[in-house]
């Protein structure tokens, strides 16, 4: 059974489409590629993007999909991680489109986690002024978050996502099956972004998180809730991309727990916590601050940090990260407006306000206590 979500958009609306868990051989979404995307009307020429380890388990699957409704497929892989996701990746994107003359009407499908997602991305909007993208999100993360709203972008070495475009997908297609092929850690990494739906827009499932025994292993967590926490998830992301498309206001609340993570990320330079660890983080460090300032009350902070180590979250900063460094690092958000950085807080589990009222002092409290 698939549930599709729709993400109502003033220029270009699309669809997320969600098949359900299954523990038996039945037929994978991700087989039916290809017919979804001629039903789309795109053009015949496709470039798949992946890393090795994600195309080894679903790339010629996607191929054979692909080519069975008529596409004419090519194919690029690229180095897994955060630390590749730069210019000179893209730089690689650009050169296998010009191999295969992509044109405008061509389509650039990303296959893999949220890494491959934004490159992909940010390599169509920028190729020929811009091509159509499709997402195929194969980790946790990528599902709930980063393969819905159109942001797109790369790293710079002084700071995460700098370069960046926004660029809406024609379509989300996700399988939940991928999962089983999910790295543990990877799977928790996504976690924290479901942790802040929860905390930022839908106090049921926050509550939902709760009731479960472990969230930390898929085999833990019951299909039916996996089901809801994709359907759930993407619902919220849409709802809000629907309501703000290039973050002008309402948007910046998905940003949730990212302020802090994203430094953190930066200043171990992508290699010691990935970005879900990083968002556990930073929603710590949030839920800390938004308690000192009186906006938050404390059992909150704490249903929030008991969600994230039962995801097997880290909830402290990592050892020998200097605090001033974090401290000037938030200058280069991309959230800072007038010399000020914005924080999303939490004011009650479902509810968050956005400020740049927050005293450097407060930050370096908190952070020091983490």
């Amino acid at each position: 059974m698939t549930s599709v979500i729709n993400v109502n958009l003033p220029e270009q609306s699309y669809e997320i489409a969600i098949t359900s868990l299954s523990y038996a051989n039945a037929p994978s979404s991700l087989d039916q590629l290809g017919q979804q995307m001629a039903s789309l009307k795109l053009g015949k020429k496709v470039l798949l993007v992946s890393n090795p380890t994600i195309f080894k388990h679903f790339g010629e699957r996607a191929i054979t999909s692909l080519t069975s409704a008529g596409f004419e497929v090519a194919s690029c892989t690229l180095p897994p991680g955060e630390r590749y996701k730069n210019l000179n990746s893209i730089q690689k994107l650009y050169d296998v489109a010009l191999e295969n003359r992509l044109e405008r009407s061509s389509t650039m499908v990303a296959l893999g986690g949220g890494v491959i997602g934004d490159m992909t991305g940010f390599a169509a909007a920028t190729w020929l002024r811009g091509i159509n993208v499709v997402q195929v999100p194969t980790s946790l993360l990528a599902m709930v978050d980063s393969a819905i709203g159109g942001k797109t972008g790369v790293n710079h070495p002084h700071g995460k996502n700098l370069i960046g475009a926004f660029h809406q997908p024609r379509l989300v297609l996700i399988d939940p099956d991928v999962l089983k092929t999910l790295p543990m850690r990877e799977f928790r990494a996504g976690m924290a972004e479901v942790i802040k739906y929860g905390v930022i827009w839908d106090a049921e499932l926050f509550a939902q998180l709760e009731a479960s025994k472990r969230l930390d292993q898929l085999r833990y967590v019951k299909p039916d809730l996996i089901k809801n926490i994709l359907t759930r998830s993407c619902q919220a992301k849409a709802d809000v991309v629907g309501k703000d498309e290039k973050e002008g206001g309402l948007r910046a609340i998905l940003n949730y727990g990212h302020t802090i993570g994203h430094t953190v990320e930066s200043l171990t330079g992508y290699r010691l916590v990935n970005h879900g660890e990083a968002v556990a983080i930073g929603m710590v460090a949030a839920g800390q601050i938004a308690v000192d300032l009186g906006l938050w009350q404390k059992e909150d902070t704490e249903r929030q940090n008991a969600l994230i180590q039962k995801a097997g979250l880290p909830t402290q900063l990592p050892d020998g990260l200097d605090i001033e460094a974090i401290i000037e690092a938030l200058q280069l958000d991309k959230k800072v407006k007038a010399g000020k950085v914005r924080f999303v807080l939490p004011t009650e589990i479902g509810v968050v306000t956005i400020t740049d009222e927050v005293p450097s002092d407060i930050i370096r409290q908190v952070l020091r206590g983490m």
